[in-house]
This record gives structure tokens, sequence and C-alpha cells, in this order.
């Protein structure tokens, strides 16, 4: 499921906490955002995949809109 989020707190090791309708989701930049250095900062508006199993470390983040 895809959904977009806005960033807000930049965390270690690439990775973002991003909110989404009053709920939090910590995610990860997607190899290609990582190989073009797409810089990701807070207040950024994000498309986000979320895990179908519902994990909390395992959403990627594959577009800044």
């Amino acid at each position: 499921m895809e959904i977009e989020a806005m960033v807000i707190e930049a965390l270690p090791n690439l990775q973002y906490k991003v909110e989404y309708q009053g709920k939090e989701y910590v995610c990860y930049t997607s190899g290609k955002m990582k190989k073009a250095k797409i810089k990701i900062l807070v207040g950024d508006r994000v498309r986000v995949v979320l895990d179908p199993y519902g994990g909390k470390a395992t959403n990627r983040i594959t577009w800044r809109l």
C-alpha cells in the first residue's frame, strides 16, 4: 500500500520518521534514492510503501514530492 506522508524527524542511518493521519512510521530510503543521492529534509512530503505485514522499520520511501 502506498501513502503520501510528511517527514517529521530525520533519524541516523538514513532513516526517517514520517506522519500519516496521526500515526508515525519509521522508514528507510529506497536504493534508487540512495544511488541518486536525493536529499530528504524535515517537512518534505514523500511517498511511502508500507510493509504488508505491519512491520515497524520495513517501510520504504520511494519518492520525494
